[in-house]
Order: structure tokens, then sequence, then C-alpha cells
């Protein structure tokens, strides 16, 4: 089985490998319904009790499959977040065959809280165990919407999500970004339980740095790190002249050269630093899930990872 880590000092134990929902909600290719199926059986028989999902997953999609699986075990046996900020209205000019909605921001309290029950509703669950803010950050938002958006949480979204821990109805929350300057932002004027940052602490990409990981310390704030191949960079066979694919390309050889499957290097990656609670891989394919789960007890040498330190982007 798959060890777990305690969240900081909140009462939940996390598996070290999670698995992230945005594949089988058909985000990077189109999936059926039995591929999403198998990808999330795969993932419970290979010992993963965290499982991240969100609305915009699919338009709804992933919720729907994950809630349909998870229905079938207790709430007690497996540790589930989604996300809130984002509502799903219906669409008209959705194309054939997919979730006929569109996502809308929403960050204040009626937000979040409306965010929350339709997650539970499409979920078909009583519970959720954890809440992230989804992509409350200029990169998704734009500048002048993030401006806009961020006053509105601090001043009434904030509340909201603490109002449901409160009552019990979460065991947390946190922000869930790719964007160090948002996990900056928030962490300076609020107090997260834990905090999903995609990307930017992998074995490609350290950008998060002393500061994010220094003040995540400094407050007692466990890190969930996902996106782990940074979108599929670190995975590619071709090389360009970009300094993130020449990282990727480099990479690729210090793994090559030493006998060490690169998936693996990244999925181990982030458990080094025990300020990580879990690692998120997502993927549709039932094989890469079962070596992700067997990569955890491979050995990687230290002179190795001094390798990939020195080759990433920080």
């Amino acid at each position: 089985m798959i060890a777990r880590r305690r969240l900081g000092s909140i009462s939940l134990d996390l598996t070290e490998l999670g698995y992230g929902c945005a594949a089988i909600g058909g985000m990077y290719r189109p999936i059926t319904r039995p591929e999403a199926d198998a990808a999330v059986s795969a993932a419970w028989e290979v010992g993963i009790r965290y499982f991240d999902t969100a609305p915009a997953y699919g338009a709804g999609f992933a919720e729907r499959l994950l809630g349909d699986f998870l229905r079938g075990h207790s709430s007690q046996d497996y540790v589930l977040s989604t996300k809130v900020g984002k509502l799903l209205r219906p669409s008209l000019s959705a194309p054939s065959g997919v979730m006929p909605f569109e996502v809308e921001f929403d960050y204040s309290y009626d937000g979040i809280m409306r965010s929350y029950e339709f997650s539970l509703a499409r979920l078909g669950l009583a519970k959720v165990h954890l809440l992230f803010v989804d992509d409350l950050e200029p990169a998704t938002l734009g500048f002048a919407n993030y401006r806009q958006h961020f006053p509105k949480f601090l001043d009434s979204g904030m509340r909201a999500l603490e109002e449901l821990r409160s009552a019990g109805d979460i065991a947390a929350f946190g922000l869930g970004v790719s964007d160090v300057g948002a996990c900056i932002d928030v962490m300076h004027r609020v107090k997260l339980d834990c905090l999903l940052l995609n990307g930017r602490y992998t074995l490609l990409d350290r950008t998060a740095g002393t500061r994010v990981l220094g003040m995540c310390r400094r407050s007692g704030t466990p890190l969930i790190v996902g996106s782990l191949f940074n979108g599929g960079i670190l995975s590619q066979d071709d090389t360009e002249t970009e300094d993130t694919m020449s990282y990727a390309a480099l990479a690729r050889r210090i793994a090559s050269d030493a006998g060490v499957d690169i998936a693996t290097a990244a999925v181990q990656f982030p458990l080094r630093d025990p300020l990580v609670v879990s690692a998120i891989f997502g993927s549709t394919r039932t094989q890469r899930i079962t070596a992700a789960a067997a990569g955890l007890a491979d050995h990687i040498s230290e002179s190795v990872w001094g390798q990939f330190t020195s080759s990433a982007a920080n």
C-alpha cells in the first residue's frame, strides 16, 4: 500500500500519491466513460486514496464519474478534494457529446457556497474533505479581472470557507494555483490550511523556491504538488530551444544515463521534502498509474538527485 502523510495539524492522512481527475474530464484528449472508469479503478487498486477533482474538469464530467466510483466506498476510506471559484452555467453552444456548460468565475461568498453545493450534487456524495480556491491568479484571470476577484475573495469568499470548516462540512481549505505570486498575495493576507501548487515545485521547475516553501514552513501550511510533468513537457521526446524544453531534455538525459525512469523521478521529487504531503498524478493509462505507484519504492541515488537539481529551472 502507499504510505500516508498527515495534512499538517488537520486530522486527515493523504496517500503520498494522489490521483488528479483532470485527465478523466477530457482535459488533454477525448476520453470514453469506460476508459475513465478503468483509470479511477486502477488508481484505487494500486492503493491511492487521495482524489482531487474540480467542476471545470470536463464541465462537471470528472466530478460525476468520480462520485459514481466513490459512492461504493466509505468516506472514511479516502480523502476527496474539489475546487470552488468556478460556477458551471448552461451553454447552448457546447459541442455535441460534451457536458453543455461553460465556466463563470465567482470567488464571492455566494459563489463559493453555490460551487460547493453544486459539486456535492454532481458528485452524489454527502462529504468533501478539502476545498481549494481554483485559479485565483492573474495567469488564468488576466490581471484586470484578478484585481476585481481578489478583493471579493478576501471580503466574503474567505468567510464562506471558514463557515464550511467551522460547521464541519469540510475539514480544511486552501488555494489551488500555478502562480507563485498569487500564492504569496494570498498567504500574506489569510491563513490557509494547505496549498495546492501546480507545476512550480517539480523535477523540472523549482520556481516556488524559498519564498513559497519558506512561507509554508513558517506558517505551518502543508503543501500538495500537482502537474508533476509540467503539462507533459517533461515526458515529450522532442527538444526545443526554449529554456523549459532545454531543461526537460537535460533531465531526460540525466535519467537515461543513470538508468532512472524519468516519470518515477518526477513523482518522487516533491515527496523528498517533508513539507509536501502528497504528489498528484493524473493519467488515463492504467499502466502508467500502476507504474507511478510502483515507482515510489524505486531507489534514486543522491548524486542523481544532485544532477537533477542543477538542471532545473529556478
